[in-house]
């Protein structure tokens, strides 16, 4: 661990006026935490012995080139890429953190996207639109109307849905590893030494997280959907499929443009970060160990593709 700390507190003071020009991303993983550099990712696991398992693998480049590094568009490229790269890492993950060898084939991570799209479906996109069409039918509600209701319903939805699967021990432990991500990034943005110790005082709610870029999603969802005109199921469901994108992509610059601003953009963005009071918790030491080393893993320049760490074992992806 001794290395991995000294090697980011040494990144820091070579080029502290440029760490808010790198913007570090990443999520929780099953006993992990996944990490976004400028150039690489960095997974780190702790395994059955506790012991943190590193892979790192570079990032696409895809996403710097035409037409996917423009405005609006670079929003929903680097979802689906996200998306694309989350799966990878949950993958790595259940197997490192299980000590299970058997992979998951890609029929069953078809299937499981698929599922996935499917409930996302129902709940988020067909239950709130029939809410709005059943209130609208009996107290006459005009299109802007009805879009807030049902911008509301799947705030509500999908509020409830968090809080929900958060009871479950499984998912608050990666709510756990999700506190540690975040006070993780918060140090290093703020130029702490990166110990245990000295990130525990950071504070787990950060102006980028992917929960709040939800909420800023459903609320400019209502926005859009409010410019297109009433039709029937059929055209509802179909239109809000296909402006999907669009919406994706301009809360992406929102909460871009939010996040690099200490002026409006810190108040504007603060309700939208209620929600991960429910999504993070607060992480023990371990964890933030975790967080650290996945931190380190990223940042490490590519013909170093791995960090030590006290008990780290070098698993990385060339």
């Amino acid at each position: 661990m001794i290395r991995a700390v000294a090697l980011i507190n040494m990144m820091i003071s070579a080029a502290d006026g440029a760490r808010k020009k790198l913007p570090i991303g990443g999520q929780a993983v099953i006993e992990g935490v996944l990490m976004k550099g400028q150039d690489k990712w960095g997974l780190a696991v702790r395994d059955p012995e506790g012991k943190i398992t590193l892979r790192s693998w570079a990032a696409s480049g895809w996403l710097k080139k035409f037409p996917w590094k423009y405005p609006v568009i670079r929003g929903f490229a680097s979802m689906v890429e996200m998306m694309r790269i989350g799966m990878r890492a949950l993958s790595l993950s259940a197997e490192i953190s299980l000590g299970e060898e058997e992979k998951i084939s890609p029929l069953e991570t078809v299937l499981s996207i698929a599922a996935a799209v499917l409930g996302v479906g129902l709940l988020f996109i067909a239950l709130p639109m029939f809410v709005s069409e059943f209130a609208a039918a009996h107290f006459e509600l005009s299109r802007y109307a009805m879009n807030i209701i049902e911008g509301l319903v799947r705030a509500v939805v999908f509020i409830a849905y968090v809080a929900v699967i958060s009871l479950w021990k499984d998912i608050a432990r990666v709510f756990e590893y999700h506190g540690a991500e975040h006070k993780t990034i918060n140090a290093y943005e703020q130029g702490s030494g990166l110990t245990p110790e000295l990130i525990a005082g950071y504070s787990r709610i950060h102006r980028r997280c992917g929960t709040s870029f939800l909420i800023i999603v459903i609320a400019v969802s209502i926005l859009v959907f409010s410019l297109i005109g009433k039709g029937g199921v059929i055209w509802r469901i179909g239109s809000r499929i296909v402006l999907l994108p669009l919406v994706i992509g301009l809360s992406y610059e929102f909460i871009r443009a939010a996040s690099e601003s200490d002026t409006w953009g810190r108040y504007l963005i603060k309700p939208a970060l209620l929600l991960q009071y429910i999504t993070t918790r607060e992480p023990s030491s371990d964890q933030l160990e975790v967080a650290v080393a996945a931190l380190g893993e990223a940042l490490a320049p590519s013909d170093k593709n791995h960090i030590a760490t006290g008990g780290a074992e070098d698993g990385t992806d060339r």
